[in-house]
């Protein structure tokens, strides 16, 4: 729980304030929009390596404590830059890369490291707790470090005020790693022997359940990621919010989650996850054309307030009928998989996202059909929410188990980014 906590509140302070730390240097709200999408590419990429990496070390705490290590040294460099005042943009990129590499390569290991430390009887409501408290520690996080954000920004001396934020980041993942490395390990053999072959991967992609589900979750994601990078620099740039208003508006959203998560819960033991995520599904896909109507900040909060219950009754049933659908065998190869077609959706979602804006200007009348394009192409991923139903309940892989599996060192939100609409 404790590790749990520290990592949301390192995500609600650091990883929330990169875009935001592109724009006080001066980088623009494009480049400010794809610095927490294209590194986020390079860094799946680099997670590749985790299978090997764990056969080779035959622990998955060993592993899970060096990536977690890695990826809070990844801070480091960034305070001293923001105390310099200036950063290549490539370096930048590369620091991000190493910061969500690092992150992703721990949690195939963790996610199966942390399946033999829950008892099955209390895993549901233990996970339900720790999520919320995930939700907690980002919010605080992230609160935090937008009124401090605004405190410095009165004294003029917004990039110091990074360097802070950054640091306190650094700290709370190297007591995360401590935390980490005092939890046992249970022997037993490393996967591996069993894991799925490329082949088979693509097999059960185009034809199995688990595999269309992966499908429908990578085109949302990429449908969502046309709007979701450039939600900050609109605010920041654009609209010239102040980042005392940003935090609140953004933080709404957080809010949302956190409260609508028990109930959620509640409600997919009842009817089924499945249901959820057709709701979630459905609601999401017109919350970016709100955005058009109006930007006064009270229909702002509205928004975000529907936005974060929506995309947390889509993220929590993806979550459910995902990791209950995955063969334990084949558990590291899966979501190292899985984790590489997301962030490639990401990135190609953000890529259309930051073409547009290119082509059209960093106005709000660029913004605004950029948010409209999102929805166009959440319309888009309908057809493949239809399989999901359809392969789903009529499925007959007879070699699963019926336990749900819980991935990631850290919390739910982080089977997907945190999107703003």
């Amino acid at each position: 729980m404790a590790d749990g906590a520290a990592c949301s509140v390192m995500i609600g302070i650091g990883e929330n304030y990169l875009a935001p730390f592109a724009l006080a240097l001066g980088m623009g709200e494009v480049i400010a929009g794809l610095i927490t999408s294209v590194p986020f590419l390079a860094g799946a990429v680099l997670q590749m390596i985790s299978p090997a990496a764990i056969r080779r070390l035959g622990s998955h705490r060993r592993w899970v404590v060096a990536c977690v290590v890695c990826q809070a040294l990844s801070f480091l460099p960034l305070a001293v830059a923001a105390v310099i005042g200036t950063i290549p943009v490539a370096v930048l990129f590369l620091l991000a890369a190493v910061y969500w590499g690092s992150g992703m390569a721990s949690g195939p290991a963790w996610s199966s490291w942390v399946d033999t430390l829950i008892p099955e009887r209390i895993r549901a409501r233990y996970f339900g707790r720790r999520a919320r408290l995930g939700q907690a520690g980002t919010l605080i996080g992230f609160a935090g470090g937008g009124l401090w954000l605004q405190y410095s920004d009165w004294l003029e001396s917004p990039l110091a005020a990074f360097a802070i934020l950054f640091l306190i980041a650094a700290v709370c993942r190297f007591i995360s790693a401590a935390l980490l490395s005092s939890q046992s390990e249970p022997r037993r053999p490393i996967e591996g022997a069993h894991e799925a072959r490329p082949r088979d991967m693509i097999h059960r992609l185009r034809h199995a359940g688990d595999g269309r589900l992966l499908v429908y979750l990578w085109a949302m994601q990429a449908a969502a990621q046309v709007a979701s990078p450039f939600f900050t620099p609109f605010l920041l740039g654009t609209l010239h919010f102040s980042y005392a208003k940003f935090m609140l508006v953004v933080s709404t959203s957080l809010l949302a989650k956190a409260v609508a998560l028990p109930t959620l819960g509640a409600l997919a033991e009842r009817f089924g996850a499945m249901r959820l995520l057709w709701i979630g599904g459905l609601i999401v896909i017109p919350l970016p054309t709100l955005w058009i109507i109006s930007q006064a900040t009270p229909f702002l909060l509205a928004i975000q307030l529907a936005a974060g219950a929506a995309w947390a009754t889509y993220e929590l049933g993806a979550f459910l009928l995902f990791f209950e659908a995955i063969d334990a065998r084949q558990r590291i190869g899966m979501l190292t998989l899985y984790n590489l077609g997301y962030a490639a959706a990401t990135v190609a979602g953000s890529l259309i996202g930051g073409a547009i804006l290119a082509v059209m200007g960093e106005n709000q009348a660029g913004y605004l059909v950029v948010f409209a394009a999102s929805c166009a192409a959440r319309i888009l991923t309908l057809p493949l929410l239809r399989r999901v139903r359809k392969s789903t309940a009529t499925r007959d892989d007879d070699d699963r188990p019926t336990t749900i599996r819980y991935p990631a060192a850290g919390n739910v939100e982080e089977l997907a980014i945190n999107r703003a609409a």
